[in-house]
């Protein structure tokens, strides 16, 4: 093991649970990379992601935003192409746009459509499906108000999803900021989280919340204050 790396994991005490303020300062002394890392939760819930009403996602704007600027593609009819440009979409359009993904060109991070495109974008799910990136109304991405939804996109807004494991991953910043302002986008994700929590839910619902940047040792974060 690198003597750096070593010296990063004797930081974080694997048998200690360490309050969200701890960890958010921690993970800051604690990456190794010479990039701005990103800083991710790992967050394992007590749900069955198999029951529908069980299959938590949602979306949530988070007050300092993730540190990363990202690619937007709007798939509109020509009407709505100014407002999506206007806004800042990095790409609008929609059939060559399509043709595109069909090709396997999937180099953006949110795709925005209109409710009336969605039957051409349907044949797209196998793409896009795997990757996250298929269009949705429950995460405000279907919709006709594309210049709103840009702007939430391109202000912070992160859409989570519960994966196979009953685990949710998810950005909230960058090593680079403050130790509070990763505090608060935690808090921010894991109190949406926690208001998207099932009735059918038994048990502890947050099992356990870890908090790492890109190649760091993962902090454990304890979780009965953050269900206060």
């Amino acid at each position: 093991m690198p003597k750096k790396r070593k010296a990063v994991d004797a930081k974080v005490d694997k048998n200690k649970v360490y309050s969200l303020k701890e960890a958010s300062s921690i993970v800051k002394t604690i990456n190794t990379t010479k990039f701005d890392a990103s800083v991710d939760l790992h967050i394992r819930l007590g749900v069955d992601p198999k029951k529908a009403d069980q299959a938590i996602r949602g979306t949530v704007t988070l007050p300092h935003g993730t540190g990363k600027t990202k690619k937007v593609l709007v798939l509109c009819t020509p009407e709505k192409e100014a407002d999506a440009k206007a806004a800042g979409a990095d790409f609008v359009g929609l059939d060559e746009f399509v043709q595109k993904i069909e090709g396997g060109w999937t180099d953006i991070d949110v795709i925005i459509a209109t409710p009336s495109v969605m039957p051409k974008i349907g044949k797209l799910g196998k793409i896009l499906g795997p990757r996250n990136l298929m269009p949705n109304p429950k995460t405000g991405t279907v919709t006709n108000d594309v210049a709103a939804a840009v702007n939430e996109v391109k202000g912070g807004k992160i859409a989570f999803k519960v994966d196979k494991a009953g685990i949710i991953h998810a950005s909230i910043g960058r090593v680079s900021f403050s130790p509070e302002k990763i505090a608060e986008n935690s808090h921010s994700l894991i109190e949406a989280i926690i208001k998207a929590k099932p009735s059918t839910a038994k048990g502890t619902y947050l099992k356990s919340v870890f908090m790492a940047s890109s190649m760091s040792p993962a902090i454990a974060v304890e979780t009965k204050s953050l269900m206060n």
